[in-house]
């Protein structure tokens, strides 16, 4: 088990984690999201006692990353985002390097690297310089050397950035079987691989937890409802007269009218509202049938989105360049301006010399 207690850790004036406390227990895959600069890798190489925090805790299996870091590092493997490889190495060489420096002992180094090759599914590259390895290839070694001796803890930072679909694919599908026996954090920004992958999702934001749950609960917790999707044939003020009507509406958007008395609509529902049923009893009465009806639910991207505030600090973000780029203008503009007047001063001091 992984506790974090009121972790924080500054560069200077700039605060990377901030008042961060979370517990991760065993036999579960973690997710870990936040936008970019949000703090998560710099939680995670605390967590592997990479660096130091500036205050807090962590606690890993009993013991203090900090105080401890012998005994709390045995129960971690860590992936970073860039594999930390020795290229001119083959891939078995290296691994058994690895080994090495991990403790093992010498009577179980092969056996051990041939377990982390299997699973990884490199065996057949064991006699290659890991420089002529594809990236995808680099990436498994980078993870066999995590999971080398066994640890109860496998910390993963965005381990499949730079893969193509079928690796990524082949990632994620290693990831699940290391679930089975491990408790895996995997960090990403990717939502669709976290939520098809993890158990249970950390959002932090400006270095804070500001969620914790699973996928589908995050989605379903949401003070915004599901959407429904809705194309029927019948006049537009009857539609919204009978929809606007009904509980758990919370408004009604027209998409496209179409010339044979085809309309699309939105409806956005409240929390747990689902007016599937009826809509369809009352369009019927009125004999206006519905053609199609698709409820969609909140996504973890919405979730992401509306937790983080990334699409709002976006805005801002380019709300602030425009500006400051209008004021960028102006300043050039009046550069210009009292350019000319000094120009035209200079013209007129000189023809007035020339009349002297």
């Amino acid at each position: 088990m992984i506790e974090i207690n009121h972790l924080v850790k500054k560069y200077g004036n700039n605060v990377a984690v901030d008042d961060l406390s979370l517990k991760v227990e065993p036999g579960k895959i973690y997710g870990f999201l936040g936008p970019n600069g949000a703090g998560k890798s710099t939680t995670m190489n605390i967590l592997t006692g990479y660096i130091g925090a500036t205050s807090g805790e962590v606690i890993i299996n009993g013991h203090n990353i900090l105080s401890e870091p012998e005994e709390a590092k045995k129960d971690i493997g860590y992936l970073p985002e860039l594999p930390p490889l020795y290229t001119d190495m083959t891939v078995y060489e290296y691994l058994i390097f690895c080994a090495e420096l991990k403790g093992i002992p010498k009577a179980e180094r092969q056996s051990s690297v041939g377990r982390a090759m299997w699973m990884t599914k490199i065996e057949d590259m064991r006699n290659r310089l890991i420089k002529n390895l594809s990236k995808g290839y680099k990436q498994r070694v980078g993870l066999a050397q995590a999971i080398i001796n066994m640890p109860k803890i496998i910390i993963l930072d965005e381990p499949t950035v730079g893969l193509d679909p079928k690796q990524i694919i082949e990632i994620r599908d290693l990831i699940r079987e290391l679930g089975k026996d491990h408790t895996v954090i995997l960090s990403s920004h990717i939502l669709s691989e976290v939520s098809e992958v993890c158990d249970h999702v950390f959002i932090i934001s400006h270095g804070k937890l500001v969620a914790s749950d699973s996928p589908e609960n995050l989605s379903a917790n949401m003070e915004q409802g599901a959407t429904l999707k809705v194309k029927a044939k019948g006049e537009e003020d009857k539609i919204k007269n009978i929809v606007s009507k009904l509980d758990g509406v919370k408004s009604v958007n027209f998409i496209e009218s179409e010339n044979d008395g085809e309309v699309s609509f939105d409806v956005e529902l409240l929390k747990d509202a689902d007016i599937r049923e009826e809509l369809s009893m009352q369009m019927a009465l009125e004999k206006m049938p519905v053609l199609e009806m698709t409820l969609e639910q909140k996504s973890l991207e919405d979730v992401f989105l509306e937790l983080t505030g990334s699409t709002s600090e976006l805005e801002r973000e380019a709300e602030e360049l425009s500006e400051a780029l209008s004021a960028e203008s102006d300043d050039d503009v009046n550069k210009e301006n009292v350019a000319d007047v000094e120009e035209e001063n200079t013209q007129e001091a000189q023809t007035d010399e020339s009349n002297i």
